[in-house]
Parts: C-alpha cells; sequence; structure tokens
C-alpha cells in the first residue's frame, strides 16, 4: 500500500512538474514568437491571435467538457491524471505570462521553432510517462476510435492538420512552416523522454543450431532466450525459434555469434518499445566485468 501511494504522489509530482515545462516553452516561445502548436493546445493560440482570450481560459473552456466525456465513456480513475495535467499545464501558462521574462534569439524563428518543440517534448514526455495528458485532444481521438473505427494516431494527426489549418487565419505558410519543424521535434523528443532514452532490440532467431546459439547467447552475454515453437509451412518440419530482447551492443554480439554458428539462419530484428520485467536491464556492463574477473 505504501509503495502505491508513493508511485502515485511520485506521477502527480513529475505531471505538474511535466506541465510547467510545457507551459513554459509554450508561453514564452510559442507565444512570443508567433510560432502555431498542434492540439488543443494550438486551438488556444488561435482564439489568442483572433480575439484576444487567454489561452488559460479558452483551454479550461474547451477541456473542461473533454474531461467530462471522456469520465463518462472511460471511467473516473483513468482521468484523474488527465485532469491534473490538464489544470497544471493551464495554471503555469496563466502564471507565465504573468512573470515577465525574455528569451533573446536574435529573432532565428529556426531556433525557436526547434527549442519550442523540444522544451514542449520534454514537459509533454513526462507527463505522459506519468500516466497523465496535457490536452484533450486524445480524448477527442480516443472517442472518435471508438465511435467511427479510426485509429488513434490517425484520429490524433487528423485533428492537428485541423488545427494547423485554422492556425493558417494569423500567421503565414512560412510560418506554419516553422510551426510543423517544432511539432516534428516535440514528437521526436516525446518519444524518447517517454520511454526514458530507452534503446532495446528484439529478435527472432530460426535455426537448425539452436542449443548452441542460445548457450552461447546466455554464456556470453547474460542474455535469457525463451524458445517458441514453430512449424515450416512449406517443410512442415518443426522448429524452434529463439526469441531473445538485447541490447542494440548485445544485437550486434548475437549477428556475430549467429554468423559463427549458422551463417544459413533467419534472423528478424526489431525495436521494442518498452520491457516490463525485474529481470530485464538494458546494459549488461556489470556482468561483462564479471566474466573478465
Amino acid at each position: 500500500m505504501q509503495v502505491d501511494y508513493t508511485l502515485r504522489l511520485r506521477n502527480v509530482v513529475m505531471i505538474a512538474f511535466g506541465a510547467a515545462i510545457y507551459a513554459f516553452g509554450f508561453v514564452y516561445f510559442n507565444m512570443a514568437n508567433n510560432i502555431a502548436a498542434n492540439g488543443i493546445a494550438g486551438l488556444t493560440l488561435v482564439f489568442h491571435a483572433l480575439f484576444g482570450i487567454d489561452p488559460t481560459y479558452t483551454g479550461y473552456l474547451v477541456n473542461l467538457p473533454l474531461v467530462a466525456l471522456g469520465a463518462y465513456l472511460f471511467g473516473k480513475r483513468a482521468m484523474v491524471y488527465t485532469i491534473e495535467g490538464i489544470a497544471a499545464m493551464y495554471f503555469f501558462i496563466w502564471l507565465f505570462q504573468r512573470i515577465p521574462f525574455y528569451v533573446d534569439l536574435q529573432q532565428d524563428n529556426l531556433v525557436v521553432s526547434l527549442l519550442a518543440g523540444i522544451i514542449a517534448g520534454m514537459g509533454g514526455g513526462l507527463v505522459f510517462r506519468s500516466g497523465g495528458t496535457i490536452g484533450g485532444s486524445d480524448i477527442v481521438a480516443r472517442v472518435i476510435e471508438d465511435k467511427l473505427g479510426i485509429q488513434l494516431n490517425q484520429a490524433l494527426l487528423g485533428f492537428d492538420i485541423f488545427v494547423m489549418i485554422l492556425s493558417l487565419t494569423y500567421i503565414s505558410i512560412p510560418q506554419m512552416m516553422y510551426a510543423l519543424i517544432a511539432s516534428f521535434m516535440y514528437s521526436q523528443v516525446v518519444n524518447l523522454i517517454q520511454n526514458g532514452g530507452y534503446a532495446v532490440r528484439g529478435m527472432f532467431i530460426i535455426s537448425d543450431q539452436s542449443e548452441a546459439i542460445s548457450k552461447r547467447i546466455m554464456e556470453d552475454l547474460g542474455r535469457g532466450v525463451t524458445y517458441l515453437k514453430g512449424e515450416g509451412a512449406y517443410s512442415g518440419h518443426d522448429k524452434k525459434v529463439m526469441y531473445v530482447v538485447l541490447s542494440p551492443t548485445d544485437a550486434r554480439e548475437v549477428k556475430r555469434i549467429v554468423a559463427d554458428i549458422d551463417s544459413k539462419a533467419f534472423l528478424s530484428i526489431f525495436n521494442v518499445d518498452e520491457v516490463v520485467s525485474p529481470e530485464f536491464i538494458v546494459s549488461r556492463s556489470k556482468y561483462h566485468k564479471q566474466l573478465k574477473l
């Protein structure tokens, strides 16, 4: 119970911290330099530019009905961190607008857009990593996914395109290009932060020398190997399919091991977003040191 409480408290703190970082970039880079943003935050910039409405007020007015809809469709517990993320972000947007601060980038829009995307990505990544959100666009996308069968990422992309088109009412097309750069940087940094700099490879290996290969992987690299039962569709022969999760460095070592033992083996290597296991760590440097000793 104590562990669960500590985890929840940590999530609450990290969501607030991430929301503050996002709001900092939003106010001092996007708003200050007319760089459009995607999602609900981008929509608030449209209202701010056209009607002079504080993004804080627009953000709350747009997001509150969406949160209520999300709580009705997906349950109240699922919305707790979402509510905190939205409330914290627009509070900090309100606060930072009242704190005089200027970042002198010599009116270089490329640098501004890059920094806007990086800072927003850092904040958004921390919020998402802790289970929260910083806007209701994902709720809209989930509703579209449930009701229309459109995939979540496609629905999010469609909403972002809609907001970007609306943004052309107050920015020029060249400025829109800078907004797209910021949006691209945002997505890349969010993925990096969300995964904690995670770099893991998964590998399927099919070989008649499966015992020898798995033994070398376990002894040389200290990685576990799982056997899956396979059958050749053409030959009808049973095969042992080896599945192993590795760091990028270890993946190169396994390719070398397999080539040494069975040059005709089949390998399939792919990126792994996350591994949840108390026994798995990305780096095996300690293991290698023990072997040397």
